[in-house]
């Protein structure tokens, strides 16, 4: 044990020594290298994940807004719960800007998978908003337009002795096609679970204006096909479950809406809506 130990200590020390001899002299030019190169791909991990904790508050507050849209088929005014959200989508919108401040001068698409769930809840949010303010499907130029963004910074005098002035620059966002895609596919979901929460309050014209408006979305994206992102065709599978529960929903409506009350309306149609689809139930 002890001739162990004792050659051990020997190793130690010219490791030690060794050591210090490396440290004395300069890095060579593929250490140095390297040594750029972990710099760098430090500073894009901590960016990357910056991206994502701003993505997960989009989302967080994407998601609350839609459910307070919810509220529009049981209130009596409307009116307050669309400025409310409005007020919602604004703070969703400043924090979109500070995705836009960390991907100034970047390669977005670096980044992209970063912050495309945050992106793809904003827009499920806003086009559920002016559907309902509109009846009609908001469009790519729509968003990007909203998400302009003036930024305030400190430029520095050619003289020292001068104050500094204040100076500002633009920053805009831009929403990509297939986040916007995937944004109107999720929309449909939330449009049947307004047709049935609808029905449940009386409404009888609403559910007849959702199914036409999502047979024209599952046409266009019917139009796109394969040519479209790869996350598109997966989610085409829900928006044609969604289509069939509201248009069955209509059809129970127009057969035989004479014969059940209205307060029973919404529990039939949970009810038929979970047959069509027993192991997801109401998507």
């Amino acid at each position: 044990m002890n001739t162990r130990g004792g050659d051990g200590c020997p190793r130690k020390k010219a490791d030690a020594a060794q050591d210090r001899d490396a440290g004395d002299k300069p890095p060579t030019p593929v250490i140095a290298a390297f040594k750029v190169f972990q710099q760098e791909l430090d500073t894009k991990h901590d960016k990357y994940e910056r991206l994502v904790k701003i993505s997960r508050d989009v989302t967080i507050e994407s998601k609350r807004t839609i459910f307070l849209l919810h509220r529009v088929t049981s209130v009596p005014n409307a009116e307050e719960i669309l400025n409310e959200a409005e007020v919602k989508l604004d703070g969703v919108r400043q924090k979109i800007g500070q995705i836009a401040e960390e991907l100034r001068g970047e390669d977005i698409y670096q980044f992209h998978r970063a912050f495309t769930p945050g992106i793809q809840e904003y827009v499920e949010a806003v086009s559920f908003l002016h559907y309902i303010r509109h009846r009609s499907l908001i469009s790519l130029e729509e968003i990007n337009a909203s998400l302009v963004f003036m930024r305030t910074e400190e430029v520095g005098a050619q003289d020292a002795a001068e104050t500094l002035l204040p100076g500002t620059h633009v920053l805009t966002f831009q929403v990509t096609p297939s986040d916007y895609l995937l944004g109107v596919a999720d929309l449909t979901g939330e449009l049947m679970r307004m047709c049935i929460s609808s029905v449940g309050n009386g409404d009888i014209d609403t559910p007849f204006q959702l199914s036409q408006f999502l047979r024209q979305i599952h046409d266009g994206f019917s139009y796109i096909g394969n040519t479209g992102p790869y996350e598109v065709s997966k989610k085409l599978h829900t928006l044609r479950q969604s289509l069939a529960k509201v248009e069955d929903a209509c059809y129970a409506l127009r057969v035989r809406g004479s014969e059940i009350p209205k307060h029973m309306l919404a529990d039939v149609f949970s009810s038929r809506t979970t047959l069509i689809d027993p192991e997801e139930g109401v998507v």
